[in-house]
């Protein structure tokens, strides 16, 4: 744990201008930024900066690229979140004027601190850098590290390509310019919180590391960040632009906009309601927005036809849960209903490589002769649905030499005596070693606890040495294509060779197609 003198505390909240007691002061530390001063607050001997302004409100640049701020007199409160992105199911306020993130540091100093910038996951459509299990108070205090989380915008107001419909150019990735803007902001500002802007690492888990691999496939964010994790985004492709652009057309159908410019003006509510429909490509959840391919802020896919060897020089994390597919399986799992009889049309729902699910049980059984139904379909969902995406990844990387290190998460959740495995997001509260948060399902235990500092220290060598290892592991190899190492994080933190070959082997005859990209 690190110790702030109170001296350091002082000269970082100079501009304070409550200042009459040593405990007045204590509560009210002030940063300076470009724009403005902020004030946030001390939660166990770490200062936190929630809801600073990084641009302005986009309802002035809606689908558009977002600016920078106003700048400020006075002092800011950035003592509570700013709003989320409009998104259906939200769970927290949402506005358009949601450009805002979020800051942990032991200090207001000159530390030049490795800066640990988080992007939510949410598959583009939900989700903010509020959530508990973001918090990144124990990663501060583990690490002397300077952690970030932010919201950008979201869904059809992120990530609506309307460039074939006459709307701006940018606007099937505005969201990810968000991001870079917010990139940018911690250029700017975070040595005056105590952060280096030369040693900036990105973190995403889900649709956050999707976000990840796509930044690394864009030249202007490239120069923004020194090391990258991936934490089960398995995207290797965007939207193409004619799928995306029927998704758009379609979304203003349901809104009751004629064209882009009845788009722009029609009330967020309206918009939020329309996103709630069926996706018109793949039949099926809501329509679905994420990055694009629109030859112009994204130019390419972010792994094909490879790995950018304009990013090979950084140094990145690849990782996935076991079990992904437990997260949207888990009423099927708990009711322990699948029988052999209706194994297939269960697993064919949920894989996306092309083979038939007759076929596919068949070898599981071969291999796992002692698996139930059930937990077959766990296995070959996973393997069928959510790995290959990671697989692909870390495949290409190791084809141009690119520092890559890949982790499988096999440490199970406890519900349910255990049917779960390790799903999909259970890795987000160890990395953060948040396992006592909110939302946290790993257990809070000897084993979760020892874990989680594992795979935080992990994370926190990449962001300051641009390197995984550390003492509390086995030494991590590069992932390469001979032998294929990969950590193993669970009880026993080991690393295995080509984990699940067979597996593996079985789905590669078939291609990688992400659903409606």
């Amino acid at each position: 744990m690190i110790d702030i003198a109170r001296r350091t505390l002082i000269t970082g909240m100079a501009a304070a201008p409550v200042a009459a007691s040593g405990r007045a002061l204590r509560a009210s530390p002030v940063a300076t930024t470009r724009h403005g001063r902020v004030r946030g607050a001390i939660e166990k001997d770490v200062l936190v900066f929630r809801g600073v302004r990084y641009g302005a409100d986009t309802r002035a640049t809606r689908f558009r690229r977002a600016v920078p701020p106003a700048a400020w007199n006075g002092v800011a409160d950035a003592t509570r979140y700013g709003a989320a992105a409009p998104q259906t199911r939200a769970e927290e306020a949402t506005s358009e004027d949601c450009l805002f993130l979020n800051v942990w540091t032991p200090a207001l100093d000159a530390g030049k601190r490795p800066v640990m910038v988080y992007l939510h996951g949410g598959a583009h459509a939900h989700g903010s850098g509020s959530d508990p299990l973001y918090d990144g108070g124990n990663l501060v205090r583990r690490g002397d590290v300077v952690v970030v989380t932010l919201n950008h915008r979201l869904a059809g107001m992120g990530y609506a390509y309307l460039a074939q419909l006459g709307g701006p150019a940018e606007s099937g990735n505005v969201g990810n310019l968000d991001i870079i803007l917010a990139l940018q902001w911690v250029r700017d500002n975070i040595a005056g919180f105590g952060g280096d802007p030369g040693r900036v690492m990105i973190f995403g888990q889900s649709g956050g590391g999707a976000k990840v691999v796509t930044l690394m496939a864009m030249p202007e964010a490239r120069p923004l960040f020194h090391a990258a994790a991936t934490m089960s985004g398995q995207h290797v492709t965007a939207a193409g632009p004619m799928h995306a652009t029927a998704r758009a057309r379609a979304w203003m159908a349901q809104a009751g906009a004629a064209d882009v410019k009845a788009l722009m003006q029609l009330p967020m509510e309206r918009l939020v309601e329309a996103m709630a429909m069926i996706d018109p490509l793949e039949g099926k959840g809501e329509i679905s927005f994420t990055s694009t391919l629109d030859h112009g802020v994204l130019a390419r896919h972010p792994f094909v036809p490879d790995a950018p060897r304009e990013a090979g020089h950084i140094p990145l994390i690849i990782g996935n849960t076991h079990d992904e597919t437990a997260l949207w399986i888990e009423k099927t799992l708990r009711a322990g209903d699948t029988t052999w009889d209706n194994l297939p049309q269960r697993l064919a729902k949920e894989m996306t490589k092309d083979l038939a699910p007759d076929y596919v049980i068949a070898r599981y059984r071969q291999l796992y002769p002692d698996r139930s139904p059930g937990q077959i379909l766990l296995a070959a969902s996973t393997a069928g649905r959510s790995w290959p995406g990671h697989l692909i990844q870390a495949e290409e990387r190791a084809r141009i030499g690119a520092p890559t290190w890949m982790y499988q998460l096999d440490f199970p959740c406890p519900d349910a005596g255990g049917v779960l495995g390790a799903f999909h997001t259970l890795d987000i509260p160890l990395v953060f070693d948040n396992v006592d948060a909110a939302g946290a399902r790993t257990g809070s235990g000897p084993q979760a606890r020892r874990l989680a500092g594992q795979m935080a220290d992990a994370f926190i060598a990449l962001a300051r040495n641009g390197d995984p290892n550390h003492r509390a592991i086995p030494a991590w190899p590069h992932f390469n294509l001979d032998d294929r190492p990969t950590m193993i994080f669970d009880r026993d933190v080991r690393i295995d060779h080509d984990p699940r070959r067979e597996e593996r082997l079985l789905f590669a005859v078939a291609p990688y197609i992400k659903p409606g990209g």
